[in-house]
């Protein structure tokens, strides 16, 4: 049997780290009811972040093959256009906002297992970086939703 390629210390490590801001909002809403508020905020802002994140490093990969493909580039668009338009969603849909973000990453996920050109190990790191992030957006949406 053929041993899984590792996944790079340096990219796991940054990439467990960028789970924290998944986490933190919750946390805080427990400890600091009065915080509920602006944590929901944060953690919304930065979900629609990680996936603009992740639909430019869709689309920096796609402009790499000649000529480009034109689905490709042009579905990298729609994480950002998706976090954005989430992000317009009023405070009193903070609940359906967090989940909606947790579902886009999901179906990115989805997305990025397809990917034949990635690295053997990034199957395996995207997975344990959406399930916590996912994760993370649940509880955030339990404890900072109204």
């Amino acid at each position: 049997m053929t041993p899984r390629p590792a996944i790079p210390r340096v990219v796991l490590g940054y990439g467990l780290a960028g789970l924290i801001p998944f986490w933190a909002p919750a946390a805080a809403g427990v400890v600091w009811p009065e915080t509920r508020e602006i944590a929901g905020v944060l953690l919304a802002a930065y979900a629609a972040l990680i996936l603009s994140f992740l639909g430019g490093a869709r689309f920096g990969r796609a402009v790499l093959d000649a000529p480009p493909p034109v689905a490709t580039v042009s579905l990298s668009m729609l994480p950002t256009i998706a976090g954005l338009a989430l992000l317009a969603l009023p405070p009193s849909l903070r609940t359906v906002q967090l989940l909606s973000l947790a579902a886009a990453l999901f179906v990115h996920w989805l997305w990025d297992l397809r990917d034949t050109g990635a690295p053997a190990w990034m199957p395996r790191l995207r997975t344990i970086l959406t399930a916590g992030a996912v994760a993370g957006l649940a509880v955030g949406a339990v404890v900072l939703g109204v």
